[in-house]
């Protein structure tokens, strides 16, 4: 089956990658920009991985002819030091028109400080005055119920955001309802872990439906698994969910999403799936 990874960190794997993931079924990746692992000193450090992101990642996929896709931002991690956020954010636009970019992601909380909201919200703002969707990192354990409350305040705050438009990413089982009541999409994150397990995401699908659900790796430089979409589907398949559902979720969703991107130009592949052979 043909799928979509909707978030995954591909600047941390390796080529083999690629070609593993080509030969499950991916035929698109979209690549929130994120924390290297480390605090970035300088914006052009920023611009030279906006550039990897834009140009060689994008050269680096289609060497599979998977397509790739990217957001940007200065990460939540990063945020607390607001003077070099705010250097970031000023540059961002300067990459906005480059061919693959969906707009403004992940941004976020990472610990729900003062600083990471400011920063937060100068994000929205910029989406909201460039016409940007908008992909959320939402924080970890302890952090996430609160840090979810507070970005879903601060996006409802702002009226000038179409929700149908903002991602809000790694949700479980106590976030995932606020987020879609309030309009927005849902991104759960399958992960070895900690978020999500493939079985827990079937759970919630089997809660809440399909609509306005991804599902996606992150695969990154720690412990994650870039095929982790696959793993979703062999337990949807195991569940007795049909093809119809699953590719709704892992490919049609997605493509749904994504089509709201003026930087979205996707191409089907021209191979038919195994099943309509």
């Amino acid at each position: 089956m043909y799928y979509i990874d909707p978030h995954i960190h591909m600047v941390s794997r390796v080529t083999d990658d690629y070609e593993t993931l080509a030969k499950m079924g991916c035929v698109a990746v979209s690549e929130p920009a994120f924390w290297a692992g480390f605090d970035r000193g300088s914006v052009d450090g920023f611009r030279d991985y906006f550039r990897q992101l834009t140009e060689f990642e994008r050269k680096r996929a289609g060497w599979y002819r998977i397509q790739h896709f990217t957001w940007l931002c200065i990460n939540a991690k990063e945020a607390e030091n607001v003077s070099l956020s705010r250097e970031v954010i000023a540059m961002i636009p300067e990459f906005l028109d480059r061919p693959g970019v969906l707009g403004i992601g992940e941004i976020g909380l990472n610990k729900n400080t003062r600083n990471e909201s400011i920063i937060f919200l100068e994000h929205l703002d910029l989406a909201a005055r460039t016409n940007e969707q908008i992909l959320i990192h939402t924080p970890h354990l302890e952090d996430k119920y609160q840090g979810t409350r507070m970005i879903l305040d601060m996006l409802c705050d702002d009226r000038r955001l179409d929700h149908s438009r903002v991602l809000v990413d790694h949700v479980e089982e106590h976030t995932i309802r606020p987020v879609l009541e309030a309009g927005f999409w849902a991104g759960m994150t399958l992960y070895p872990v900690s978020k999500c397990t493939p079985q827990r995401a079937v759970d919630m699908i089997e809660i809440y439906g399909p609509e306005r659900l991804l599902v996606n790796s992150a695969g990154d430089w720690g412990p994650s698994k870039p095929t982790a979409v696959p793993d979703f589907i062999m337990a949807m398949r195991m569940r007795g969910h049909p093809e119809s559902l699953i590719r709704r979720i892992v490919y049609e969703n997605p493509l749904e999403f994504f089509g709201q991107s003026r930087g979205f130009q996707f191409t089907p592949p021209e191979l038919p799936e195994a099943a309509e052979l």
